[in-house]
């Protein structure tokens, strides 16, 4: 059964209705708040064949003001440099065939894993531990690099990633409920802007189904995307 809260939330939104990104902050505004800081997340349903793999829709995007949680970071090599590099800049773990062992004994303490590019030759090895989970470092991302610090700092920042699920959707934070409106639709309005870019070549038709903003506890509020010109 739907809590008082989220019955109260229901009666805020109109379901039926896309409301400009702006607008659409402003309503989850009013929702009735949880006795928590909630995750606010966005949603996007795309017309993409995930089992096509030139339609995988897949990047990263800049919050301007972050994404309000504190991010852990793996970063696997065995160059000294990039090591020390790498903890200056404030990675939590470092190190290279220890923590390849963790990872295959199932320890998963982390939320994002960066490697050099020597490491990756086995780093690799640990595709079926942590590619379903999300975690495997990728070139595609800025996860792969030589340049340990700058990575390291950027995830740090805030920077998000974004990927398309098996059933074509994109799940991405977009801030916290303690923010700001305004950041929540400026961090909002990066995402929406980097998954129009994503758009695969080979799709046809409209790209971007629907597109919802969430706290972790709300009912979505339907966001228009038109003032994005990516609905077709």
């Amino acid at each position: 059964m739907p809590s008082k809260r989220f019955k109260k939330a229901l009666e805020v939104v109109d379901a039926k209705k896309a409301y400009p990104l702006k607008e659409a902050v402003g309503v989850l505004a009013k929702f009735p708040k949880a006795k928590f800081n909630e995750t606010i997340d966005l949603a996007f349903r795309l017309g993409v064949d995930p089992k096509q793999s030139d339609q995988m829709v897949r990047g990263t995007v800049p919050l301007p003001h972050g994404s309000g949680k504190t991010v852990r970071v793996l970063v696997f090599t065995r160059d000294g440099n990039a090591a020390e590099a790498a903890k200056a800049a404030g990675a939590e773990y470092v190190g290279f065939a220890d923590m390849i062992q963790k990872c295959n004994e199932g320890w998963n303490d982390f939320d994002v894993a960066i490697a050099t590019p020597e490491a990756m030759i086995e780093v690799r090895k640990l595709g079926k531990v942590l590619g379903p989970r999300g975690l495997m470092p990728n070139p595609k991302t800025g996860t792969v690099t030589d340049d340990t610090a700058k990575a390291v700092k950027e995830v740090k920042a805030g920077r998000v990633e974004f990927k398309t699920d098996k059933a074509g959707n994109v799940h991405v934070i977009v801030g916290k409920a303690s923010f700001k409106p305004e950041h929540i639709e400026e961090n909002a309005r990066a995402v929406i802007e980097a998954v129009a870019k994503a758009r695969p070549q080979s799709v046809k038709g409209t790209y971007i189904n629907s597109c919802t903003l969430s706290a972790t506890m709300s009912p979505p509020v339907r966001v228009d995307i038109r003032e994005f010109a990516v609905a077709a």
